[in-house]
């Protein structure tokens, strides 16, 4: 199973090393992996302060793949399962073939205990203040490279939580229990025994997120809706729920928290479940491709993109500046029958709200205007961008990052008769053949493929918004009942629409 796992920060420094079957690992696969994952955007974040303000991990398809095989290790072939969360890359180091899911729902079981440990997020920072806990949380969480313990409410009862007294003793004693959690040794390792609160409520929060692909034209070109329902729960005792649906035939494709009967929900499609305390996520799910074929985005955004040629002064041997700009070099020819030019790019963004959108509101908000909150698009510029100026928004504000080349248009809360603009101008660095006739066929050749290589590509732009009380599927509750208690708690339930990964093609 798992040999060894690394925590890497942005930058590629290890942070965390632990290794579980008695054979270290050299941190030479660390830097094998770091090879690509450096040349990621996902992985830019500890370049610049300000590339973890505009990148949501979420919106980026990664460069990395999630498993890499690395064939001439000094332990033979091993093979790296990753994930990237918070900036901290998780990678798992396993001497043979297994089932990469699992491994990958262990490294972000990891993650989410530390969220539960040290709150949000959970970065270098919280793992570099954290060290001693960290350790003793993956003493708890891997057997021999098996996971063991993954239920944040049994890991709590072995390992308290850290506090501020706990950080100034700075001794395990002070965190580690004495005895082990009443769950370990049930049938209900996810829920503690003798919790009591004077209110008992529990809140659930229908999510569905929307993965696109949309052409300039604003058509949808290929479109995918996954849910989940994220519950929040404070009651006391054990209590048995039934959560039933009203049109249950909606959901595709589930996966359950351990405490759900599963057998129960194949049979009469109800969701029985003792939850545990706090918040969890109760089930994922997907939704049938019949039911998002006409899906129609709420949110638009149209793009132009042109290029014009820059004077770039060869003649005078100095580069122009011009009003916050910087000094660039002129056009120059190299040795191997190639020169770089300045090109010039003018890009327009439009964004706005669709009265068009088919959305299923709920009843509090059918009748007034569509509201969409959080709404935000990530613009990433050509590798070859040497220079940015002249960001006009006519709404919301605009962050720009040199080192990752990308800027993040935020422009918050919209509804149907707000419009905003984006005009913006760049400098690109382009590699033309010189026209020599003294160039060899392989060199010319190697000229043709590194132009190739750095021909200037129009961004996908990354489109992110939320609407709340909105429903892609039209999913909903029909009933929350509670058994085995006798109290009759405060039950809330609403629905919620956001983006995944949503891409516009720009023009």
């Amino acid at each position: 199973m798992i040999q060894s796992l690394f925590l890497l920060s942005p930058v590629g420094e290890v942070l965390i090393e632990r290794h579980f079957r008695g054979v270290v690992t050299s941190r030479s696969v660390c830097d094998t992996f770091w090879e690509q994952a450096s040349v990621s955007i996902n992985h830019h974040g500890g370049v610049s302060a300000a590339t973890s303000l505009l990148l949501d991990q979420q919106q980026h398809y990664d460069s990395v793949p999630p498993v890499m095989e690395v064939p001439e290790s000094d332990q033979g072939t091993l093979y790296l399962i990753s994930i990237l969360r918070d900036g901290v890359s998780y990678l798992a180091v396993c001497p043979a073939e297994v089932s990469p899911l699992l491994i990958l729902e262990f490294l972000h079981r990891v993650h989410n205990i530390f969220l539960e440990y040290f709150g949000s997020p959970a970065d270098e920072s919280a793992i570099k203040d954290n060290f001693s806990t960290v350790y003793q949380l993956l003493e708890e969480m891997v057997d021999y490279g098996w996971p063991l313990t993954t239920e944040p409410n049994a890991l709590k009862g072995m390992i308290r939580p850290p506090t501020v007294m706990s950080k100034l003793l700075q001794t395990a004693s002070t965190i580690v229990s004495d005895e082990l959690p009443s769950g370990t040794v049930s049938n209900m390792p996810w829920r503690a025994s003798g919790v009591q609160y004077s209110q008992n409520e529990i809140y659930m929060d229908i999510v569905e997120e929307v993965d696109a692909i949309v052409s300039s034209t604003g058509a949808i070109v290929s479109s995918d809706v996954s849910g989940s329902i994220q519950c929040q729960s404070h009651l006391s005792g054990i209590p048995d729920l039934l959560l039933t649906f009203k049109e249950p035939e909606l959901i595709d494709d589930c996966s359950f928290h351990p405490c759900v009967r599963y057998a129960l929900f194949e049979k009469d499609q109800v969701v029985s479940f003792v939850p545990p305390d706090g918040n969890f996520e109760l089930m994922r799910y997907r939704i049938k491709p019949e039911q998002t074929r006409h899906f129609a985005p709420p949110v638009y955004c149209h793009s132009q993109l042109s290029f014009s040629s820059t004077a770039a002064g060869a003649s005078s041997g100095s580069g122009k500046r011009g009003s916050g700009q910087s000094t660039f070099p002129p056009t120059s020819s190299d040795d191997k029958g190639s020169k770089t030019a300045l090109t010039t790019g003018r890009l327009f963004l439009l964004c706005g709200v669709s009265n068009l959108s088919s959305l299923i509101l709920s009843a509090s908000r059918r009748g007034g205007p569509l509201v969409v909150e959080e709404v935000a698009v990530t613009i990433p510029f050509p590798k070859q961008t040497r220079s940015t100026s002249g960001f006009q928004v006519s709404m919301g504000s605009v962050i720009f990052d040199e080192a990752g080349k990308v800027a993040r248009w935020n422009l918050g809360q919209m509804d149907a008769s707000k419009k905003a603009s984006l005009t913006c101008t760049f400098t690109v660095a382009t590699t033309t053949s010189s026209g020599s006739g003294s160039i060899s066929s392989k060199r010319l050749r190697s000229n043709e493929e590194r132009m190739e290589s750095e021909r200037i590509s129009a961004p996908n732009l990354s489109l992110s918004w939320k609407i709340p009380l909105a429903s892609v599927s039209g999913l909903s509750v029909s009933g929350l009942t509670i058994r085995g208690e006798n109290y009759r708690p405060y039950k809330g339930v609403r629905n919620i629409t956001k983006s995944g990964v949503f891409q516009v093609r720009c023009t």
